[in-house]
């Protein structure tokens, strides 16, 4: 099977979408015959991880229009923590240029008949529509895309929080369900991935059984191959991993921690950085739980996972999640996490695997999360069955290369290998 990847953004070097790109790329390489096409911006990094240039990838020069979008993007973001929406507007409008310089080096070959099929990859969000998907249709490829996820409407009663990451822009977001190109998109694609149901719920009908579900998040195992001691008698060590802004809930997990930390029976370790540093730093020292809680920062993936390791609980009451890769991260190590029921991280967690709390106000949720973090503490043994329950979990389902294997297994439904859409795969 030969197999065309478009992933604009792929690099195993950064975080996010572009790590998501490469890995699923390159879970897919090593499982079949692939050429990815991705941004010049990620040239060198491929280029350091060994893959050689015209015979494994091809970089894009898009830089005329992508790097001023960039720039724009970031002069309207009032810093590199906000206004993400922003940031995704932006690059959906430089994107289509990619993909005409794409159809300009690749065009010919599709239609030759060098590829069996064309997969987009990235971009992850949904207002992203493909330019070029109704031309490899009418080459006779079949066109696969996503997995698409995205636009997890912000709840109710955290305006304050919307506020402050600069999401104003949010509340227009649906403006692209009426973009001619999405409809002309959608017909082109001979399967569509949806990496949460919220993004699958966004398809019009008319698509819907084209749609197949598939998070967009996996694990690596040799980025994160610790295991996580069994929990113990000791104080409920508590870690959380990702940036410290306002939509991931951290203050409200430690106010939720507040009666545990102060007793000695639990500590924090927090693993980022961001605006809410100074804040959550205020929130501690105020409540006399300093030597409770632990401010790493930003640390590398094998400090991240040395750290996390020795945690018996994730603690990661985001409400606003459109994947949760920090999640199955820690659910690799062998740590069973705590999450608000609400998107991305509420489809990770299943009833063995974790724990999770119903999303409502801010005084809910932390009630809620008390409730939670008390039974925990006091239930060992069942913290430990959902923590080797967590990591059994990632070991059969989500790690790179069984998401190419479950891959493979659309690429071969696309082309009439196999008469059965593949079932969801999800928990």
């Amino acid at each position: 099977m030969r197999v065309l990847l478009m992933a604009e953004a792929a690099n195993p070097e950064f975080v996010s979408v572009p790590l998501i790109g490469w890995s699923l790329a390159d879970a897919l390489r090593r499982a079949t015959d692939v050429h990815l096409v991705t941004q010049i911006r990620n040239r060198e990094a491929l280029l350091r991880a060994g893959l050689i240039e015209g015979k494994d990838f091809t970089a894009i020069d898009s830089e005329k229009l992508a790097a001023p979008m960039w720039k724009l993007g970031q002069l309207l973001r009032m810093g590199d923590d906000k206004g993400w929406t922003m940031l995704q507007a932006l690059s959906t409008l430089s994107y289509p240029y990619f993909e005409r310089l794409v159809w300009q080096a690749f065009g010919a070959r599709i239609r030759g008949g060098e590829f069996d099929l064309v997969h987009r990859i990235t971009p992850l969000s949904p207002s992203a529509q493909s330019w070029i998907a109704p031309r490899i249709k009418a080459a006779g490829v079949p066109f696969v895309i996503g997995p698409l996820n995205g636009g997890v409407p912000w709840p109710r009663g955290f305006e304050k929080e919307k506020q402050q990451e600069g999401e104003w822009l949010s509340r227009f977001r649906d403006i692209y369900k009426l973009m001619p190109s999405r409809r002309r998109t959608l017909e082109a694609s001979a399967a569509i991935l949806v990496g949460s149901r919220r993004a699958e719920s966004e398809i019009p009908p008319p698509y819907r059984a084209r749609c197949i579900y598939i998070p967009e998040n996996a694990v690596d195992p040799a980025r994160f191959n610790l295991r996580a001691a069994p929990a113990g008698t000791g104080p409920l060590r508590i870690g959380f991993v990702g940036r410290l802004v306002p939509c991931k809930g951290t203050d409200m997990l430690v106010e939720a921690a507040l009666p545990l930390l102060k007793s000695g029976k639990a500590s924090i370790d927090f693993v980022g950085d961001g605006p809410m540093m100074a804040t959550l730093q205020a929130q501690v020292h105020e409540a006399g739980v300093t030597d409770a809680v632990t401010f790493h920062g930003w640390k590398s993936h094998a400090d991240v996972q040395q750290i996390l390791a020795g945690c018996a609980l994730l603690g990661f009451p985001s409400i606003r999640e459109f994947g949760g890769g920090a999640v199955l991260e820690a659910m690799a190590l062998g740590v069973a996490p705590l999450v608000v029921d609400y998107a991305g991280p509420g489809e990770l967690v299943g009833p063995r695997t974790g724990f999770k709390v119903p999303l409502g106000s801010r005084a809910e949720i932390v009630a809620h999360l008390t409730e939670a973090l008390t039974r925990i503490e006091a239930d060992r043994p069942g913290l430990a069955a959902a923590a080797a329950a967590a990591r059994a979990c990632i070991e059969s389902h989500f790690t790179w290369d069984r998401r190419a294997e479950q891959m493979l297994e659309i690429y071969d439904w696309v082309l009439g290998r196999r008469a059965d859409k593949p079932a969801p795969f999800g928990l």
